[in-house]
């Protein structure tokens, strides 16, 4: 099986040269950072979304980098001491810098959040801080073809 990796702009036109009509929703993509500068913030989209006490629906959001800091902060929440699962919870919501229209991402929001959501997030986080990298290897259904899709360099599926 042959790999490549695709650029933001030429994910579209292979998708086009292997017959596929429509364009995958998108789902992911970096905040606008100068050029040249290392981008710390990315955009994603939810799956299902965050729905808040008046019943709107959040779905759109951005994930800052984190620091040493922001890994650290959470070993001493009581929290998390009093159960190791919460550490996600505490994690996502220092690193989460807007969820629609909600600017302060508290652990209360990430709590109420579906587990889709969730484990959406935490694979977000991962590949952005422990890989070093956003690069996703992807199959085309159509073709077999196998690529690597760079889910900070655009909107998933344009990436």
């Amino acid at each position: 099986m042959k790999r490549r990796t695709v650029s933001a702009g030429q994910l579209e036109e292979f998708l086009e040269s292997a017959g596929q009509a429509e364009r995958p929703e998108p789902s992911a993509s970096p905040a606008t950072a100068p050029r040249g500068a290392l981008p710390t913030e990315f955009e994603f989209r939810l799956p299902r979304g965050y729905v808040d006490d008046d019943g709107n629906l959040h779905r759109d959001g951005a994930m800052r980098l984190a620091t040493a800091r922001d890994e650290l902060r959470p070993q001493i929440d009581m929290r998390v001491k009093e159960n190791p699962a919460y550490l996600s919870v505490v994690l996502l919501s220092q690193v989460i810098t807007r969820l629609g229209g909600i600017s302060d991402v508290h652990a209360g929001v990430v709590e109420r959040m579906y587990a889709t959501d969730v484990a959406f997030l935490q694979d977000f986080y991962r590949r952005l801080n422990s890989e070093g990298h956003t690069l996703a290897a992807v199959t085309c259904p159509l073709c077999d073809g196998s690529f690597e899709v760079d889910l900070s360099g655009g909107r998933l599926g344009e990436s």
